[in-house]
């Protein structure tokens, strides 16, 4: 029988690697084995789903990358013609695989904000605009996640999460609120150029960044959802700041040690637990969001320039 969501539940699993690290138990909740190869594909096919339903006859859409490969795919899913507007930022093989899905790719702008302003220039009678990170039922989708972590292990008591947009993490805040477990405590990962939710937190206001300079452009939201800053309202949210350096380094250790190659954003994530930071070593059992990103080769993060970082 066909699944009625065009994710899958991604495998739970126990990181030994990472352990040895920390002196917790580490679950390793793989998003990167999605068929997008990315968390990106639960809220946004939900979204793309619920707008065919309606009768929307064109998806638009603006993205880094990760967001439009998955609405890409799900519009090929559900027979529907796809345009995706991505920045000069977002790499070759991003924009490949995104063409791959039978989608319309426009590069535009230097930042994600530029493509998405760009995007409702093309907006017409017959389409609809769908939002990367910043809407309810995308976060929706990306409860998810939670939904199947606690199913199988009630008993986390601290997430480590990269944040771009912030639709991943109002995803997991509206999963435990569903499942009444506001006692988690949320680690943010951002990479230094790409922090505008740790600046965000700090100053208890939204800050829009002047420009991305991080590599990870995966977490390239200038600002992000508003609704991700009011997460920390209800949970203990721990947000850390780790340098390109540190996130390409965790990529390249996550794939000898567990064989899976992701992109530096979720690198970031994967560096608070590699480096064994201070915000993770309180915990008992540590879920570790490996959200995962196809932009990226192994050949790639082994040579990118991190001069800057």
């Amino acid at each position: 029988m066909a699944s009625r969501h065009l994710h899958i539940a991604s495998p739970l699993i126990e990181s030994r690697a990472l352990e040895r690290r920390v002196d917790s138990r580490v679950l390793l909740k793989m998003d990167a084995l999605q068929p997008t190869g990315s968390f990106k594909i639960r809220g946004i096919g939900l979204a793309c789903q619920r707008l065919h339903a309606r009768g929307c006859r064109r998806f638009v859409s603006s993205s880094g990358g990760n967001a439009g490969l998955a609405i890409a795919y799900a519009g090929r899913k559900l027979g529907v013609p796809v345009t995706v507007i991505v920045p000069e930022s977002t790499r070759e093989r991003a924009r490949s695989l995104i063409g791959e899905q039978d989608a319309e790719v426009i590069v535009f702008g230097q930042s994600w904000q530029e493509a998405h302003e760009h995007a409702q220039n093309l907006l017409d009678a017959e389409s609809t605009y769908l939002h990367p990170f910043d809407d309810p039922v995308v976060w929706e989708g990306n409860a998810t996640l939670i939904e199947e972590v606690l199913a199988d292990a009630p008993g986390i008591d601290t997430i480590v999460v990269s944040v771009g947009g912030g639709g991943l993490l109002c995803g997991i805040a509206r999963g435990l609120r569903i499942a009444g477990r506001t006692d988690v405590k949320l680690v943010t990962a951002e990479t230094r150029g790409a922090d505008s939710y740790a600046q965000s937190l700090h100053a208890g206001e939204l800050v829009t960044l002047d420009e991305i300079t991080s590599i990870a452009t995966s977490l390239g939201a200038k600002t992000v959802a508003a609704a991700a800053l009011a997460v920390a309202n209800d949970f203990d949210v721990d947000a850390r700041v780790v340098t390109d350096r540190e996130a390409v380094d965790a990529c390249l250790r996550f794939a000898d040690d567990h064989r899976v190659i992701v992109e530096p954003a979720c690198g970031a994530a994967l560096a608070l637990v590699y480096g064994n930071n201070e915000a993770v070593r309180q915990s008992r059992t540590l879920l570790t969001v490996v959200c995962g990103g196809s932009g990226v080769t192994y050949r790639d993060l082994s040579t990118l320039d991190l001069d800057k970082s």
